[in-house]
């Protein structure tokens, strides 16, 4: 069974969120084994110089690095990767485990995005969208994603 980890920068605090995570968690169960890691996010000023912001970037890149192992497959979501619609998403997903890739690592970044260095180390950078999502929205919009892939491989019906 295919090993999927959501790597992501802050806690979720929200219940609401927590309640889909822990929905879509469940439903993912009869075709994944799913695990959930979080890193500690820097505070951002508000006024933050881009100086400020790399070094947060680079703090919260190297927690997340080191959770990346040399195994894994890894996909960073990121705003300039690439736009798939969810079926070509589900046969992304598809060959890629047809080729033996069974520990998938998605890594979502803090509200500054992902440094350098980890979008250097993926495997794949994906996008959602060009608009800018909360990242803890981000994780509920992943796993719906995921599922959706696993219903369409599964021939089982989805909303489209």
């Amino acid at each position: 069974m295919v090993s999927i980890r959501i790597l992501s920068v802050g806690k979720i605090k929200e219940k609401y969120l927590k309640d889909a995570i822990a929905e879509y968690a469940k439903r993912l169960g009869r075709y994944c084994r799913l695990d959930f890691v979080q890193v500690p996010d820097e505070k951002t000023p508000d006024e933050a110089s881009p100086a400020e912001e790399e070094l947060i970037l680079t703090l919260e890149g190297k927690r997340l690095l080191k959770l990346i192992r040399e195994k894994d497959y890894c996909i960073a979501l990121a705003i300039q990767g690439e736009a798939l619609a969810s079926t070509e998403l589900a046969q992304r997903l598809d060959r890629l485990l047809a080729a033996g890739k069974s520990s998938l690592v998605f890594v979502i970044g803090g509200s500054l995005g992902l440094s350098r260095e980890v979008l250097s180390r993926a495997d794949w950078k994906l996008s959602f969208s060009r608009l800018t999502f909360p990242h803890q929205l981000m994780q509920v919009i992943l796993l719906e994603q995921i599922y959706r892939s696993f219903r369409i491989l599964s021939g089982e019906p989805y909303h489209k």
